[in-house]
């Protein structure tokens, strides 16, 4: 039996550390194929988009497609294939109120038979394709997805800044483009154009205020939201 030799330590020692490094690596590349989202997910929003869109265009234009809601569909599925904390932050900052509140509608005129908030009265009208509002159900799946995409991947705190940006760019665009459809509210609240202000008034209001009184408070939620999932 040959004597064990410094150089025999220390090619031993390089073997088992090159040994953990392998392992290491054959974990992250299984990981990175596996995904933490799971395959059929993305799939399925993948397909659901490919139908969604074309039906959408026809019925409502192309305005529609500019609704933070529409934009989110959009880059709700980017995200899922990318696995991007940062789009389902900035998502969430901009969607998760508004979504809510629109299950919360919904929620109330199916159980209570009346609108709680207001918006979801398409849904109930009958003279409207069946197709278009079982596709509008995707409403009520966005909230728990983006809050569970988050748990599943972190929360970017970049998120909010990015949505008050979108907002900025978005908004005069749905002011000044196509102004009779009252897209994101930017002529005023629930599709009504209001007339208490001049429009330019209510226009850097809205800009102003939406980032604090919206998407500043979904961030500090949020950003707990993450964190307690963190503390278990």
């Amino acid at each position: 039996m040959m004597p064990f030799t410094p150089y025999g330590w220390a090619w031993t020692g390089v073997s088992i550390r090159l040994g953990a490094y392998n392992r290491a690596m054959s974990s992250n590349i299984g990981d990175r194929i596996a995904g933490r989202l799971p395959l059929w997910l993305k799939v399925a929003w993948t397909l659901w988009l490919v139908i969604w869109a074309p039906v959408y265009w026809r019925q409502y234009g192309a305005q529609n497609f500019l609704f933070f809601c529409d934009i989110g569909n959009v880059l709700i599925g980017l995200g899922l294939w990318l696995e991007s904390p940062l789009i389902f932050s900035w998502m969430a900052s901009g969607l998760l109120l508004f979504q809510s509140l629109y299950i919360l509608d919904f929620a109330g005129a199916l159980v209570l038979g009346r609108h709680l908030v207001g918006g979801t009265e398409y849904m109930f009208d009958p003279g409207l394709p069946l197709l278009i509002r079982g596709l509008s159900l995707f409403h009520v799946v966005t909230p728990p997805l983006l809050l569970w995409a988050i748990r599943k991947l972190g929360y970017d705190s970049r998120g909010w800044k990015l949505q008050t940006l979108t907002a900025w760019v978005v908004v005069p665009i749905n002011y000044f483009w196509r102004p009779q459809f009252d897209v994101n509210w930017a002529r005023g609240p629930f599709f009504h154009e209001q007339h208490l202000v001049p429009g330019w008034v209510y226009l850097v209001a809205y800009l102003v205020a939406m980032p604090v009184v919206v998407y500043w408070p979904t961030h500090l939620i949020l950003r707990w939201w993450a964190r307690s999932d963190s503390a278990e």
